[in-house]
């Protein structure tokens, strides 16, 4: 079973936003959100630098692990960001969300509950995942503490595991969420963000 028949591409849309497949068209929206908080000069993410978005996208479009996203304004259509299913396992029932990045002014806002909310539902409502899993560089701590705020539970640290765009190696936070941990979990993200 791949990927593309178990868990998307797919259009997912709530709560004021709208996740769809990243395409090449999304170039310049990209390049907006990033530009909005110069994200790309971040340590710790893998935002696109100017003029790297169509790079970005091919590489996200061609990795065959990968689902990958725009996220959208539902309403005005902007362009805020960018998330992924990545890390697929159809055979475990098993998918990562990651690459997750929105221009600052979507930051501490409703659209990444929003977001993973939505990610959350599909994969486990729809797709019937066993888990889903998240990373994210030991430095990153908004990142972490954003994945915690999910309920997702702390499963360790790799060390010494992938190189930052800077050069420099990073250790690895990872976090998962069990299927049996999802309905707790969706009933407390639905309180947050209110009815669809």
């Amino acid at each position: 079973m791949s990927h593309q028949s178990w868990i998307g591409p797919i259009t997912l849309t709530g709560w004021g936003v709208q996740l769809v497949p990243l395409r090449s068209e999304h170039a310049a929206g990209l390049a907006a959100a990033a530009a909005d908080g110069e994200l790309w000069t971040a340590r710790v993410t893998s935002v696109p630098a100017p003029g790297g978005e169509p790079a970005y996208i091919g590489a996200a479009m061609a990795a065959e692990d990968r689902v990958p996203f725009a996220v959208l304004d539902a309403a005005t259509r902007l362009v805020l960001g960018s998330t992924s299913y990545h890390d697929i396992v159809p055979a475990v029932k098993r998918v990562e969300i990651g690459y997750t990045w929105y221009g600052r002014s979507a930051q501490r806002s409703h659209v990444n509950t929003a977001c993973k909310l939505l990610l959350l539902t599909h994969a486990f409502d729809v797709a019937g995942a066993g888990v889903v899993g998240w990373r994210t560089d030991h430095e990153n701590y908004a990142s972490q503490k954003a994945i915690e705020r999910l309920g997702a539970h702390w499963d360790g640290e790799i060390r010494h595991h992938q190189l930052r765009r800077d050069g420099s190696v990073r250790n690895t936070v990872m976090y998962s969420m069990l299927a049996t941990e999802w309905p707790a979990a969706r009933e407390w993200l639905t309180e947050r963000l209110g009815p669809r």
